[in-house]
């Protein structure tokens, strides 16, 4: 367990006794202990042992009690209580988007309705429309918001199951007998969602490290054991497979157990070709050199190495044969940080935090872009509030040698394709980033030409989350990309990787038809506190799927070469 899973049990908390119609100061109370926890910078862990969690701010003394019961037992009585009084379908229903637990409870209470087979099955019937406060519309959106929820059905946010199989890992390696051990499957191929988890671990004594792994999530169920692979269950649904092999396995079980499965029979047929046959313990037949890793495996059969994000069969079978794999982006290429909020909007922490934050880094320049002065849902900067900022960004820079702070903004693009700012504003700004934060649901026809509109501003930069999905949650806008790539590539903008990892907006698949056409990116945080930056690497996973190199990211450029590309966009 670390800080995100207690501060998702709280949310759960907060849900559920809205659920049951508890006083609203105390659903307040877990969901601002909860945001406490997600904006906590140091070692939670250390905080109770310490015992100044009260010292948080947001968390008062009954709250603390029961984070720390749930932090050193695994569970909280509390919790579990209340998810037994309320019904499991009710849980399900309030993940329904745009449907919130007083709706939730309306419709159970009103409609009977206990299941979310119950809820879709009365929307189909038109039995919701006629209740007071809906209509054909919220019972359309509803349908559409289970749509969605089947389509992800079984799938988990890669960032959360990453966090936990690179726990275990390393639990296992500093507590049992590990030679060799890796994250496998969709996870090792950085896909933005998952089924589930597959750990891959070279050992000589499998009984010992079956034994450490078993201990290490006590909650979770077991559905299969054997000498090779043990399974276990999670009380969210999420499956994890530990699957054990020797040293000498370890090369051939990486690959096969890193897929996908088209990219393993496209190269199991090559070794059948060279008159090998290769499966996930062994390349047998002909007499081959030593393979000790996977880089051996791929030259015995005439490839050069082919990264695990790569390995789709997208081409890279027949690059890795010619020699023509590009060199992947990589998190030292970065040199600039590019879209981040401070406390001036909806950030929660402060423009020299986020500065300090980008040092410790390594980043040679930060670029502010808090949000425009419409973004009311986000404490949107007026233009005095902007001139603020930049008197305090102009101090920075007047006494930092080691980072330079660029003068940016969100700039929300309106619903006819104007921008949130008048040009007078914009032209005094380092660097303008676009995006779309409302009326998500317009045609496909005005959305396009809203954005296309928008991106033929010679005062535009960066396109930020060019679709506006929610992994999970909220399919995009209806929009045509491959019109606005054309604009933006007719006019130099550069789009955006948002590497939110509940967004990943630009989508790796979409990147590769607009890298196509000449963009060039940038792969941004988002960020919205100092911890932010670390979301860089959910970003790299899609530019590096999307086979972006170097050249292909904007702020892998000095702040010189990056400014100079701004501005030559405004000519």
């Amino acid at each position: 367990m670390d800080v995100r899973d207690v501060a998702r049990i709280l949310d759960e908390i907060a849900g559920l006794l809205e659920l049951k119609g508890e006083n609203p100061f105390k659903v307040r109370a877990y969901e601002n202990a909860a945001r406490a926890l997600d904006s906590l910078t140091s070692d939670l862990g250390e905080i109770i042992e310490a015992g100044t969690l009260t010292e948080v701010r947001g968390i008062g003394d009954s709250i603390a009690l029961r984070i720390t019961e749930l932090w050193t037992t695994g569970r909280m009585e509390f919790h579990q209580t209340l998810v037994a009084s309320t019904p499991a379908g009710w849980l399900e229903m309030i993940r329904v988007p745009g449907l919130g637990a007083k709706r939730v409870r309306l419709l159970g209470e009103t409609l009977q309705i206990t299941t979310l087979e119950g809820l879709k099955a009365a929307a189909e019937g038109g039995k919701i429309r006629a209740l007071k406060g809906f209509g054909e519309q919220s019972e359309r959106k509803i349908l559409e918001g289970i749509a969605l929820l089947e389509k992800g059905s079984g799938r988990f946010l890669s960032h959360e199951t990453r966090a936990l199989a690179e726990g275990l890992l390393l639990a296992l390696k500093q507590e049992a007998p590990v030679e060799a051990a890796e994250v496998g499957g969709s996870l090792r191929r950085w896909l933005e969602t998952v089924k589930d988890v597959d750990l891959l671990v070279a050992t000589k004594k499998p009984e010992k490290v079956t034994k450490v792994f078993l201990s290490l999530i006590p909650g979770a169920g077991l559905t299969g054991s054997g000498d090779t692979k043990t399974s276990i269950r999670l009380p969210n649904g999420l499956a994890v497979d530990l699957r054990l092999v020797t040293p000498a396995q370890f090369p051939f079980a990486l690959h096969y157990f890193t897929g996908s499965v088209a990219h393993n029979v496209r190269v199991r047929q090559r070794a059948l070709d060279r008159g090998m046959s290769l499966n996930e313990y062994e390349l047998s037949g002909k007499k081959h050199a030593e393979i000790e890793n996977e880089a051996d495996l791929f030259k015995v059969l005439g490839l050069s190495y082919i990264e695990p994000e790569l390995r789709e069969n997208r081409g890279e079978i027949e690059a890795a044969e010619a020699g023509t794999l590009p060199k992947l982006v990589t998190m030292k290429d970065m040199l600039g940080i590019l879209h981040c909020h401070t406390t001036y909007s909806d950030g929660r922490s402060s423009l020299a935090q986020m500065a300090e934050a980008a040092i410790a880094w390594g980043a040679k320049y930060l670029g502010i872009s808090d949000h425009s002065a419409s973004a009311r849902y986000a404490r949107g900067l007026s233009e005095e509030d902007l001139r603020r900022q930049w008197k305090e960004i102009d101090a920075w820079n007047e006494k930092s040698k080691k980072l330079r702070i660029l003068k940016g903004s969100e700039v929300d693009i309106l619903p006819d394709g104007s921008l949130d700012y008048p040009d007078r504003v914009l032209e005094k700004l380092d660097f303008v980033i676009v995006s779309v934060h409302t009326n998500f649901t317009m045609g496909e026809k005005e959305m396009t030409k809203r954005m296309t509109t928008a991106l033929e501003n010679r005062h535009v930069s960066i396109l930020a989350h060019p679709t506006g999905r929610m992994l999970l949650e909220r399919e995009g806008y209806k929009v045509a990309l491959e019109e606005v790539f054309h604009v933006a590539a007719e006019e130099g903008v550069v789009v955006e990787i948002n590497s939110n990892p509940h967004r990943l907006d630009l989508d790796w698949r979409e990147v590769i038809q607009a890298k196509a056409r000449g963009i060039r990116f940038a792969v941004n945080p988002d960020a919205h506190q100092d911890t932010g930056y670390a979301d860089l690497r959910y970003g790299l996973g899609m530019a590096r799927k999307a086979w972006l190199t170097k050249e292909d990211v904007v702020n892998t450029l000095p702040v010189d070469q990056a400014l100079a590309l701004f501005r030559r966009r405004r000519k």
